[in-house]
């Protein structure tokens, strides 16, 4: 993966290296939800590099088994649901809340498709639904919902961590000592 210009760069990723473990894992944990993900990080400090930062990123989420991305994807609220936004997961929620941005001028009908097609897919596959939605209006989100709700439970996993993959990294990259 290529990254853009981020608000964290390497002269400032001292200060993710000089954390406490505990600490360390609870901002970590801002960008992913899976324990077993944040105690890998954790414990591969220090990191030379923003690059170091993400390409251990990804070895740490190749290792993940199925249980731990579940994990990750618990850590998010449903896309569209403002409320789960706002009350359950003040941890992350600014960064949720920037991420969601296109579902804010979402009109009644959008919102309530979005409710629909959420409900469907936890009881068709046992986990929310997962996407970067950084950028996306609340149609192209719902768009995406209904695409991926007819595939087959495999795929669909795989789809589910990809897009976890990349919010985990969009974060990284936003993560910095005001956090």
């Amino acid at each position: 993966m290529v990254y853009r210009k981020r608000d964290m760069d390497d002269t400032e990723l001292a200060w993710l290296n000089r954390l406490p473990t505990d600490d360390a894992i609870e901002q970590l944990r801002r960008c992913c939800g899976s324990e077993t993900w944040c105690r890998a990080m954790a414990q591969h400090r220090p990191f030379a590099s923003i690059g170091e930062l993400h390409a251990v990123a990804d070895r740490a989420m190749d290792s993940l088994a199925q249980s731990d991305w579940i994990q990750a994807f618990e850590s998010h609220p449903q896309i569209g649901d403002m409320k789960s936004l706002r009350m359950k997961f003040s941890g992350n929620q600014e960064w949720s809340s920037a991420e969601q941005a296109g579902i804010t001028s979402a009109n009644d009908q959008i919102l309530a498709a979005l409710a629909k097609g959420n409900a469907d897919y936890l009881s068709k596959f046992g986990f929310i639904f997962i996407v970067c939605a950084t950028g996306k209006t609340a149609a192209e989100l719902l768009n995406n919902l209904r695409e991926r709700l007819p595939l087959d439970p495999a795929a669909e996993f795989h789809n589910a961590a990809v897009e976890q993959r990349k919010i985990t990294h969009l974060r990284l990259s936003k993560m910095d000592r005001r956090a």
